[in-house]
């Protein structure tokens, strides 16, 4: 089974299908997990370009596919986040707060993270393709 993790964080900067390695991890997984930190962040992107509701449906048909799983933010997520913001302000290596929280949701749930964003590699742990 193929499981990944934020695959829209890394490609929607420049449209949804734009990066052919990230497509087509995307086309081949069995299980997409996404987290509700993305979605937020790509609805963000969406209300600043002016065309959100020509996104919007491309997002929603994504966001209701059977192999989309999202994940949420627990308790137990939060500890995963405190973990990470403590290591890497230690190290003196801070990331953006949203990266540490979908780093945790990856961590918490052992689910691999596709991205491009090179501030993860500082995350102890973090398994990244």
């Amino acid at each position: 089974m193929k499981i990944y993790y934020g695959i829209l964080d890394a490609c929607l900067k420049t449209g949804l299908k734009s990066n052919l390695l990230e497509f087509s991890i995307l086309s081949s997984a069995d299980f997409i997990a996404f987290s509700v930190i993305s979605v937020g962040e790509i609805l963000a992107r969406f209300k600043i370009s002016g065309d959100e509701k020509k996104y919007l449906l491309e997002l929603d048909k994504f966001l209701y596919s059977p192999r989309v799983i999202i994940y949420d933010i627990d308790s137990e997520t939060a500890e995963f986040y405190a973990k990470i913001y403590c290591e890497l302000r230690i190290a003196g290596t801070p990331i953006p707060t949203n990266n540490m929280w979908m780093a945790a949701l990856s961590l918490q749930h052992g689910i691999k993270l596709l991205t491009n964003d090179r501030h993860f590699t500082k995350v102890v742990g973090l398994f990244l393709i």
